[in-house]
């Protein structure tokens, strides 16, 4: 594990800086909070711990299901 220390307004660049996969800023600090900005493209999933954990131990969602349509069922 990397651990960093910044201000708020700093950031973290994560990957090739010259092309980077996202940014994580430190938004702003109010005594024992600290608010995190993370900027990557939508298709990277961002999610808290408890989040993370629920969607592992749940598995995965069911979108849909296929069956017979009902309006043509005889």
């Amino acid at each position: 594990m990397l651990v960093i220390t910044r201000r708020e307004g700093e950031e973290v660049v994560i990957g090739d800086p010259r092309n980077p996969i996202g940014v994580v800023r430190i938004a702003s600090i109010k005594g024992e909070r600290v608010r995190i900005a993370f900027d990557f493209p939508r298709e990277v999933e961002i999610h808290r711990r408890e989040i993370a954990d629920q969607i592992v131990q749940e598995g995965p969602a069911i979108v849909a299901t296929i069956g017979p349509n009902a309006a043509t069922a005889t």
